[in-house]
């Protein structure tokens, strides 16, 4: 079964031997582990906990082995795995099918798997499809959006530390992409307040941005034609020595997406049929309509051209720093329909 990060406190009491905790949060994903932890140790009685990094090489039958075995120490135990890669290989994908097929017939052994964000190369196989028919799967995504906003006030209440909307707003706004940051933060703003309210004009003293971005929510941000935010994400990438080379290269795949949804459209499919060629997600596909519908064909060939031309000059003619970050940030201008070139 899947559910979110959020939905976890309602299982608790009917945790299966199979759990699953993958996301793209690091905070959200420490934390689930943690209930889970609590509830076992605290309320089911495991008394032993073996944890486990799968490395290369990795011995997959010794944790076959270790899921069979009776502890002489402890009535019932916790292992716990981490899947860096998420990539078992044919052996591990088989081992963890079989695994999963036995710790639905016994109740001795918990076996916790969690690592990053189980995309649908993984969760299309058939060994993720066994571990989550016969297991708990635990999304810990970091929230968007209104959940966002939900998570920064539930976390402050959570804290006792007392905001305002507009201190709200602000706190989301400089720690956006970046939980842990906000919830460091938090804990020591409460006890800077000691339980008084903190006023727009204090949090502003002591708060610094500190927003972390991935080169995956600036595409997001340039498809919706969002520039100021990508501009933002665009700075942040920057200070944080992110590779010029590989923010090129993100967007000139959703401009190349763009260009071959351009050449369905001008062959005479509808929107709806250019995306389902082009297998474009279903929660993505507003973005990339909102992108069509503000660019021109032309528009779209240039900034591709553009692309091209910025990756050689990084690549061959050397250029520098300064002048790839100004490539990029006029490479991100190009989203707007009423482009004007920053470049000279």
């Amino acid at each position: 079964m899947k559910i979110f990060a959020s939905q976890l406190a309602r299982a608790l009491d009917k945790l299966p031997q199979l759990l699953l905790v993958f996301g793209d949060d690091v905070l959200i994903r420490e934390e689930c582990r943690d209930q889970i932890r609590q509830q076992l140790m605290r309320k089911q009685g495991v008394e032993e906990r073996l944890s486990l990094v799968q490395e290369s090489p990795f011995d997959w039958q010794a944790l076959a082995q270790e899921c069979q075995a009776l502890s002489l120490f402890a009535s019932r135990r916790l292992i716990e795995l981490e899947l860096p890669s998420l990539k078992p290989g044919s052996e591990g994908a088989a081992v963890l099918a079989e695994i999963a097929e036995a710790l639905s017939q016994q109740q001795d052994t918990f076996l916790l798997l969690h690592g990053p964000k189980a995309g649908r190369e993984q969760t299309n196989t058939k060994w993720f499809k066994t571990l989550e028919k016969h297991g708990l799967y635990v999304q810990a995504l970091t929230p968007e959006g209104a959940h966002y906003q939900r998570w920064i006030g539930d976390r402050a209440r959570h804290h006792g530390l007392s905001l305002n909307r507009d201190g709200q707003q602000l706190l989301a706004s400089m720690f956006e992409g970046n939980l842990l940051a906000a919830d460091q933060t938090m804990a020591q703003l409460s006890l800077i307040s000691d339980g008084q309210p903190l006023t727009l004009e204090q949090l502003q003293q002591q708060l610094q941005d500190q927003s972390r971005y991935s080169v995956f929510q600036l595409t997001d941000a340039l498809l919706a034609g969002q520039l100021p935010l990508a501009i933002k994400m665009l700075n942040q990438l920057q200070l944080e020595e992110s590779a010029p080379t590989m923010i090129a290269w993100a967007i000139g795949r959703e401009l190349a997406l763009l260009c071959r949804l351009t050449a369905h459209l001008q062959a005479g499919q509808n929107r709806n049929a250019a995306m389902k060629a082009e297998k474009l997600w279903e929660k993505k596909q507003p973005l990339y309509g909102a992108a069509l519908d503000r660019l021109s064909p032309a528009q779209l060939t240039a900034a591709l051209a553009t692309v091209g031309a910025l990756e050689q000059a990084i690549k061959l003619a050397g250029c520098s720093d300064a002048e790839q970050w100004l490539a990029l940030s006029d490479l991100c201008a190009r989203f707007d329909g009423r482009y004007q070139p920053l470049l000279a």
